[in-house]
C-alpha cells in the first residue's frame, strides 16, 4: 500500500548513452541512461536543486507518523507485512513533505531488513518514491567483505545478477556506503560495480558515533591514524573516477560530530565527496562544516534524519509541515557554506 504516487519533479539532467537499473521515475529494476561519472551527476543535481541536504530515512516501526499507521489500517496478513506497509507509507510521506529541499535520500537498510522480505519490498518502494521526486538514492548498507561477497553486494545494490533464467535487477541505488576495513581488494569489486552503473561509493573514514575514536583515531606504526590511512585508500581508489567537476565516484563518510578532523581529511581527499552524518540529534552543526565544501558546493552532502523526521516533536504542528520547515532551514544553512 502506498500513498502520494504522483511523479513529482524529475530533477537533474538526463543522462544518455547506455542504461543501467534504477534512475528517476522507474522501479527498482527500471532502465536508466548513463553518461556521466557519479561526481558529475551529483554536481549537476546539487546545482539544479540548490541543495546539499540528504534526507536520512531510518524508519522505526514504533515511531511512525500517525498518518502512515492510519493509511495501512488492517491491510496485510502478518505483523511484518503491516509494519512494512506502514514504513513505506511513512517514508513516502516524509519524502513528499521534505524532498523538495533535498538532493538525495539515504536509506538505512537495517531499518528495512529487520522486517524480513516485506521490509525489502518496502525498501524498493521507497527507492522508487525517491526517484519519482528526482532524488538520488544512497543505500546506507556499510557493506564490506572478501571479493566474492563484495561482488554480490555490488550486484544487489548497484547492478544486476546474471542467472540462467535472465538477469535479476538489484536495488538500482545511485551510491552505496561501504566499510573499507578489509582492505582495498574488498572494495575493488564494489568500485567496478559502481562505475559500471554511473554510481558511487562512500567509504567509512571517520564516523559520527562516539566510539569512532576507539579505532579510527588510533595511531599506526607507520605514522598517521587509521582514519588517515583509510582516507589515503579512498583517494587512491577514486583517482580513476574523477569527473569534469573535479569530484570522484569514491567518496567518504566523515562525521559532522568531528569538525576538527575535516580540514586534514579534506587535504587527504581533495576530490572525494564527503557524506556528513551527525547533524542535529548527534550534536553536529552545519555551521562547522565549511572545510568539506572547499572543492565546491557538491563536495559535501549533509545527511539529516531525526532532526527532520521528528521535527514536530520539538516544534509542534503537523509532522509534514514541521519536517518541510526544518529541511528548508538546513538547506539554506548548507547552501550558504557551499555556494
Amino acid at each position: 500500500m502506498t500513498v502520494g504516487d504522483t511523479p513529482g519533479d524529475a530533477g537533474g539532467p538526463t543522462r544518455a548513452a547506455g542504461t543501467v537499473a534504477g534512475d528517476a521515475g522507474g522501479g527498482a529494476g527500471a532502465a536508466r541512461p548513463v553518461a556521466e561519472k557519479f561526481g558529475d551527476r551529483l554536481a549537476d543535481r546539487v546545482a539544479s536543486r540548490e541543495s546539499q541536504v540528504v534526507l536520512g530515512l531510518d524508519p522505526d516501526p514504533a515511531r511512525l507518523w500517525p498518518q502512515a499507521i492510519e493509511a495501512v489500517g488492517g491491510a496485510g496478513a502478518t505483523p511484518a507485512e503491516r509494519a512494512a506497509m506502514a514504513v513505506a507509507v511513512h517514508c513516502r510521506l516524509v519524502i513528499e513533505a521534505a524532498g523538495e529541499h533535498c538532493v538525495a535520500v539515504k536509506l538505512q537498510l537495517a531499518c528495512f531488513e529487520r522486517l524480513g522480505a516485506p521490509g525489502w519490498a518496502a525498501l524498493e518502494d521507497v527507492a522508487v518514491a525517491a526517484r519519482e521526486r528526482g532524488l538520488l538514492v544512497i543505500a546506507d548498507a556499510k557493506r564490506g567483505d572478501i571479493d566474492v561477497s563484495a561482488a554480490a553486494y555490488g550486484q544487489a545494490f548497484l547492478g544486476e545478477t546474471p542467472t540462467p533464467f535472465g538477469p535479476v535487477p538489484g536495488l538500482g541505488a545511485d551510491a552505496l556506503t561501504v566499510n573499507p576495513l578489509l582492505g582495498r581488494d574488498s572494495l575493488a569489486p564494489l568500485v567496478g560495480a559502481a562505475r559500471a552503473s554511473g554510481g558511487g561509493l562512500f567509504a567509512l573514514v571517520r564516523t559520527s558515533n562516539p566510539g569512532a575514536a576507539d579505532v579510527q583515531e588510533q595511531e599506526l606504526a607507520a605514522g598517521g591514524s587509521v582514519s588517515t590511512r583509510l582516507a589515503a585508500i579512498v583517494a587512491e581508489l577514486g583517482a580513476d573516477g574523477i569527473g569534469a567537476s573535479g569530484l570522484s565516484d569514491v567518496g567518504a563518510v566523515v562525521g559532522a560530530t568531528a569538525p576538527a578532523r575535516l580540514e586534514m581529511l579534506r587535504e587527504a581527499m581533495p576530490h572525494a565527496v564527503f557524506l556528513l552524518p551527525g547533524v542535529g540529534a548527534q550534536g553536529g552543526r552545519v555551521e562547522d562544516l565549511a572545510a568539506a565544501f572547499v572543492p565546491g558546493p557538491a563536495a559535501g552532502l549533509i545527511a539529516v534524519s531525526r532532526s527532520v523526521v521528528s521535527a514536530h516533536e520539538r516544534t509542534g504542528g503537523r509532522p509534514p509541515s514541521a519536517a518541510a520547515a526544518e529541511a528548508a532551514r538546513l538547506r539554506e544553512l548548507a547552501w550558504g557554506l557551499g555556494a
